[in-house]
């Protein structure tokens, strides 16, 4: 009876401990140079995304990276997802030959970020279903604008509004399909406790 109770008392001990070790990896965060990478790692899918699986239409081209900025946006502070965002997508419009939208571009995509949360516990929350219309918004309004800006023209570029409102929209749906399966696996959870 005395061995029972002992092991017993052993096992009890052995659940404590794992708890507490559960419980202190869940409370640990990134440091900033793990901000870093995984804004560095954003950035580079937010480039392949849009500067390989795009579709070109007359003022430029449509792509489904702003679906990535929205999940950096959803794990990372605001100014990190904002830098993921510039630079992704910065990087893709120079260097795919559209170096005259990278300006604007630099600006809209960053301010996108700043329509998302991270202080939450999964990616998909009330707020980030909300930030998708500012995001729409900012993408066809902002690109309306910029465009005017270089061609002096307000007119012409009224003929890209479908366009990116297209490519947010498929975008969010991206982002929501891609936000749930990571909420399910918890991965925001498993990825910034690290």
């Amino acid at each position: 009876m005395k061995g029972q109770t002992k092991c017993r008392a052993e096992s009890r001990a052995e659940a404590g401990m794992q708890n507490r070790t559960i419980s202190a990896a869940k409370n640990r965060r990134l440091s900033g140079t793990g901000y870093l990478t995984l804004t560095a790692v954003y950035a580079a899918l937010i480039y392949v995304f849009t500067a390989f699986l795009h579709i070109p239409h007359w003022t430029g081209y449509v792509h489904i990276g702003d679906a990535i900025l929205f999940l950096a946006a959803s794990m990372l502070p605001p100014g990190y997802a904002a830098a993921a965002g510039a630079i992704g997508a910065g990087l893709a419009d120079v260097l795919s030959g559209y170096a005259v939208w990278a300006p604007g571009t630099v600006v809209i995509k960053s301010l996108t970020a700043f329509c998302f949360t991270a202080k939450t516990k999964e990616i998909l929350c009330r707020r980030n279903y909300i930030a998708l219309l500012p995001s729409l918004l900012l993408c066809a309004g902002g690109y309306y604008f910029y465009e005017s800006l270089v061609t002096g023209n307000m007119a012409a570029p009224l003929a890209g509004i479908p366009g990116y409102l297209i490519q947010t929209a498929l975008s969010a749906l991206i982002y929501i399909a891609a936000g749930k399966s990571f909420d399910r696996m918890h991965l925001k959870e498993r990825v910034l406790s690290r």
